[in-house]
């Protein structure tokens, strides 16, 4: 377990699931950094136990031994900005000595956790218990992070995505997925029709894009993740062909789609679809999808709070125009957009 702790005297470790009974799951804390975590859910209690251990002969005068449970946001391009939207603060020990290792219970019941956790590029939302040691001049503080993930129910509405889009006069395809929202663990399955070829394309791939919204008015910052890249074809196309799409998502570090948390970030997804013409250039369209968090199959359902689920969004009406990758809101008709941020083929 994760001991973390300042000053040389005393040291805590958190026991939060002594029968082994809790899942973990491992996350990614930076690009060379991984930590298990124990999975919580929304409505869950947190509870468990934690352990003061003293250096021998030693002895600790203090003002009280404080347990907080912390939810909070954390913009990394702000880092004097910390928005907490979860404290929950119990007194495990009155002012006095400790002169051996000890150990205290603690429980916070029902616990509302309304957000998953996430560990982006620019905003890090994290659950976490903080135990304070308080001392007359320099506190003893240890922390120990939990991750909170978000369970959703099956969508009511789940439609499939069928569009028709090209470059005027040049090339006319039509593209399909069978369903717009997509469990983590699920099978995108489509496919692509060609309707008119009057260029020479050399190969299409299909791209997972991750976009990372924070902030807010002016003061947006978007970054742009590739989670996974198939090429699906390669060599010049006919007319009346049909290319089949299957991607699988559960292989890849992907979240819920999450829309304006605490307006302060969001993390949406896109599906990708490049074209890549004999002189390397490159024309793409983006299609938005939702992911949700679905239920294991072996998770105790009798065990669980509804408060557990989720509830969605609708996705944002389909447009029928090529994205370009670095605005959101460029989006107005049917044609292909080539990656030199204008809206008609160039040459």
């Amino acid at each position: 377990m994760d001991i973390l702790g300042l000053g040389s005297k005393i040291e805590a470790e958190f026991i939060l699931d002594p029968h082994g009974q809790r899942k973990q799951v491992e996350v990614k804390l930076d690009e060379a950094k991984r930590a298990l975590q124990y999975i919580y859910y929304d409505g869950e209690d947190v509870n468990g136990l934690v352990q003061i251990k003293l250096k021998k002969n030693s002895k600790v005068e203090h003002q009280g031994v404080r347990l907080e449970l912390i939810g909070h946001i954390e913009l990394l391009n702000d880092r004097s900005t910390v928005h907490e939207f979860l404290n929950l603060s119990k007194l495990l020990a009155f002012p006095g000595d400790l002169t051996e290792s000890t150990s205290m219970d603690f429980a916070f019941p029902n616990v509302e956790k309304p957000y998953e956790s996430y560990m982006g590029i620019n905003v890090k939302l994290r659950y976490f218990l903080r135990l304070t040691i308080i001392k007359r001049f320099s506190n003893n503080v240890f922390e120990r992070d939990i991750c909170v993930q978000q369970l959703s129910q099956y969508p009511e509405l789940n439609n499939s995505i069928k569009m028709e889009v090209g470059i005027e006069d040049c090339l006319h395809i039509e593209f399909e997925y069978n369903k717009s929202k997509y469990h983590l663990k699920d099978v995108i399955v489509g496919k692509i029709y060609f309707l008119l070829v009057r260029i020479k394309i050399k190969h299409m791939e299909i791209a997972i894009l991750k976009k990372e919204n924070t902030g807010s008015g002016p003061n947006i910052y978007t970054e742009n993740e590739t989670i996974a890249k198939y090429e699906i074809m390669d060599g010049a196309p006919v007319r009346g062909e049909s290319i089949p799409i299957r991607l699988f998502l559960g292989g890849y570090d992907l979240t819920p789609t999450m829309k304006d948390v605490q307006k302060k970030f969001s993390v949406r997804y896109f599906l990708n679809l490049v074209l890549v013409d004999e002189e390397e250039r490159r024309y793409f369209k983006q299609q938005e999808i939702v992911l949700w968090r679905k239920q294991d199959k072996d998770k105790d359902k009798t065990k669980q709070s509804s408060k557990q689920y989720a509830h969605y969004e609708r996705p944002t009406a389909t447009n029928n125009k090529f994205e370009d990758n670095q605005e959101d809101n460029s989006t107005a008709n049917g044609l292909l957009s080539p990656e030199n941020n204008s809206d008609t083929l160039s040459d």
